[in-house]
């Protein structure tokens, strides 16, 4: 069953008028923004077949990356992590690779099937697509640098 959210007043949303938004409403505008976005993610990975967490490992794969490192990234056990790669790897997405540095520690690398799938995902993102369309060029690089500085890529 859906329920419809109980309005907010304009001062939950909203800064009023002239004034500096609070931690509070600046935690909620990043909330809506975060659940817009997965809401997204969610259907154009269904798609292709996929979860969202399937998906989202995917979509960390831009380099091949050690599997301990991808619970680090989404924020899950590493136990969960085999039971993912193992899904993905069965659809032909992902394949495991031994480090060349440490052949103890197993790389996950996308394949081009997996990287194919992230493209379509991305095309698919409609709404997150159409509310970035809605920023001029300024707001895009404002946003990103925003963004940045929220939460710096440790690997930089």
């Amino acid at each position: 069953m859906s329920r419809t959210p109980a309005a907010h007043p304009a001062s939950a949303t909203q800064a009023p008028q002239g004034s500096d938004p609070t931690y509070v409403e600046l935690l909620e505008r990043l909330a809506r923004a975060a659940a817009g976005y997965y809401r997204d993610l969610t259907a154009a990975a269904a798609v292709q077949g996929l979860t969202m967490t399937q998906a989202k490992m995917l979509i960390q794969l831009r380099q091949p990356t050690p599997m301990r490192a991808l619970a680090g990234l989404l924020s899950c056990d590493a136990s969960n992590i085999t039971g993912l790669v193992d899904r993905l790897e069965a659809h032909g997405l992902v394949s495991r690779q031994l480090d060349p540095a440490d052949r103890r520690v197993k790389n996950v690398v996308a394949t081009e099937e997996g990287r194919e799938a992230v493209r379509r995902i991305r095309a698919d993102m409609r709404a997150t697509s159409a509310a970035f369309a809605r920023l001029d060029d300024e707001g895009r690089r404002s946003l990103y640098e925003l963004l940045g500085r929220l939460h710096p890529d440790e690997t930089a």
